[in-house]
């Protein structure tokens, strides 16, 4: 019976970049690049424990809650808001666009009919966000077909006993900062339309 012929494995090449930093003399040696690093790791920590031990804050960290930082980036994905029409109710209609792609599955809303306004009849009547699960990516701002829903520099003031206390309603989301400039204006129920009008200017 004939043994199958061993089959030879090719060498491996590395590949070489076209942009690699080569290392001089210095850099091979690698104690003087070691000591290099030790340098500026051990003088941030010694300026740092000096600040500390004559009364100065040292390294710079926001000890949350007692302090919170002012320098968000205009762009951070902070605490959701819920916009507003001109008569205070929410801009939502309760499509659940927002809940659907939310990859934490931490959007809940409960949806409810009002006949007396035509141009708004959907409304949610419950509408919860779970901090406790949110990991604040903004798709349900992106997904948002009527600029219902924001999210502001500002982060919610999370910690808690209990998880329940995670859990943030729809007054406080209205409310908490309300926003009436709504890229998307709604006639006021009743057939109003001076408020509507005021607002989309």
């Amino acid at each position: 019976m004939n043994k199958p012929a061993a089959t030879t494995r090719k060498p491996h090449v590395r590949r070489v970049y076209w942009n690699e930093p080569e290392m001089g003399p210095w850099e091979k040696f690698y104690l003087f690049e070691i000591v290099r690093g030790l340098s500026i790791t051990g003088g941030v920590f010694l300026r740092n424990m000096w600040k500390w031990c004559t009364g100065r804050k040292g390294a710079v960290t926001a000890y949350y809650p007692e302090e919170i930082r002012a320098d968000y980036a205009k762009g951070n994905r902070g605490k959701h808001v819920l916009t507003q029409r001109p008569d205070g109710q929410p801009q939502c209609v309760a499509c659940n666009m927002c809940a659907t792609v939310c990859p934490a599955q931490c959007i809940e809303i409960d949806a409810a009919f009002d006949p007396t306004d035509a141009a708004h009849p959907k409304y949610p009547s419950r509408f919860e966000i779970d901090y406790s699960r949110c990991i604040f990516c903004g798709m349900c701002v992106e997904a948002c077909p009527e600029d219902a829903i924001r999210m502001v520099k500002e982060v919610p003031n999370l910690p808690g006993n209990n998880r329940r206390s995670m859990w943030i309603k729809k007054d406080e989301l209205l409310n908490w900062q309300p926003a009436r400039d709504v890229a998307k204006p709604y006639p006021v129920a009743g057939g109003d339309q001076s408020l509507a009008k005021g607002h989309s200017k």
